[in-house]
């Protein structure tokens, strides 16, 4: 069973005190099976650059959107392990004939513009898609994983910090907060930090960015690709931050009529898109979601229900290059 992501867990204020400190001490033997478990390891070189693409927390930083785009910028195969997918890999994903319930739904989605490859052991992927021809790689998570040698690591941090809305909460590490491990230790093994902004915050947050000094820092915004279906939509999404969905949706204009959370990478299921299906005919909507939700639909589903994809648009494209350039050089934008 998928839970939802807790919104307390990224609140700094004192919300569900009882609750994280029932959970603190699990996620102290958390903290300290990942951080033996880094120290131990000795990292495999696959025979290819791999590019980690990784976050600190759990769920909706935005690490696909920032995969997508240096790949395509790199001509790079993706690394992903298949969240939710039965296939163990390693396999190349091809859309027309894999599943979201195979494969994942984000490699699903990303395979409809590259190469991507799945495998629950990343080393034999990366080493497939080397044999494959692959020039470079981009994994798609896997800062705690360290079973497979990196070349740059990059961390990915959800920009957004409204009201009382923290992109690290305070501070403690799953399942009493949203982090996978300290913030100071994920960070000493970061080359560059990414932090994803929504379109309609205007800089990052001072104190933040006070944060994260150290490694070298990138912003990036998720944009849209184009604008919201028109008319009343009823929109749904199953991400990690679906609450961020529907704030972009009413940022970018939509007319929302209502909008409906599941919990992350949810499988929907006849009797859901049908609830869906009915609630939007109350209103007199039509349905709206994000693409990687989209890519977990039934066929038959698709062409009733419009995906709404956003890119991440980082605003230095020249210190994006000089980092890449350590690995290849950069295809023209």
């Amino acid at each position: 069973m998928r839970l939802s992501t807790p919104e307390w867990w990224y609140s700094r204020e004192r919300v569900m005190p009882m609750t994280r400190a029932l959970l603190t001490p699990a996620s102290w033997i958390w903290a300290a099976v990942t951080a033996r478990r880094i120290a131990a390891a000795e990292p495999a070189d696959p025979g290819v650059p791999v590019i980690c693409v990784g976050n600190l927390t759990v769920g909706g930083a935005g690490k696909t959107p920032i995969v997508r785009e240096i790949a395509h910028r790199l001509s790079a195969h993706v690394l992903a392990r298949g969240y939710g997918g039965t296939l163990e890999g390693p396999v190349r994903v091809d859309p027309a004939l894999h599943t979201a319930r195979e494969v994942g739904d984000e490699p699903v989605m990303l395979a409809r513009d590259l190469r991507v490859w799945v495998a629950r052991d990343r080393l034999a992927g990366a080493r497939a898609a080397a044999h494959a021809g692959a020039g470079v790689v981009v994994m798609d998570d896997g800062h705690q994983n360290p079973a497979v040698a990196k070349t740059l690591s990059l961390v990915v941090v959800d920009g957004e910090t409204r009201g009382h809305e923290w992109p690290f909460g305070d501070g403690r590490v799953v399942p009493a907060g949203p982090m996978r491990e300290p913030l100071k230790a994920g960070l000493a093994r970061a080359d560059a930090v990414i932090v994803l902004l929504p379109q309609d915050l205007p800089q990052v947050d001072p104190e933040l960015t006070r944060l994260l000094a150290g490694p070298p820092l990138l912003i990036a915004r998720l944009k849209p690709t184009e604008p919201p279906p028109s008319g009343p939509q009823l929109g749904f999404a199953g991400i990690g931050k679906p609450w961020k969905v529907e704030r972009a949706l009413k940022a970018a204009g939509c007319d929302l009529a209502d909008f409906a959370p599941f919990p992350d990478h949810h499988p929907y299921t006849a009797r859901d898109l049908q609830w869906l299906a009915g609630r939007a005919a109350d209103h007199g909507a039509g349905l709206v979601t994000t693409e990687k939700d989209w890519a977990r639909l039934p066929a038959d589903w698709r062409a009733r229900v419009t995906p709404w994809p956003v890119r991440a648009v980082f605003e230095d494209l020249t210190a994006l290059d000089a980092l890449l350039a350590q690995i290849a050089p950069a295809r023209p934008a």
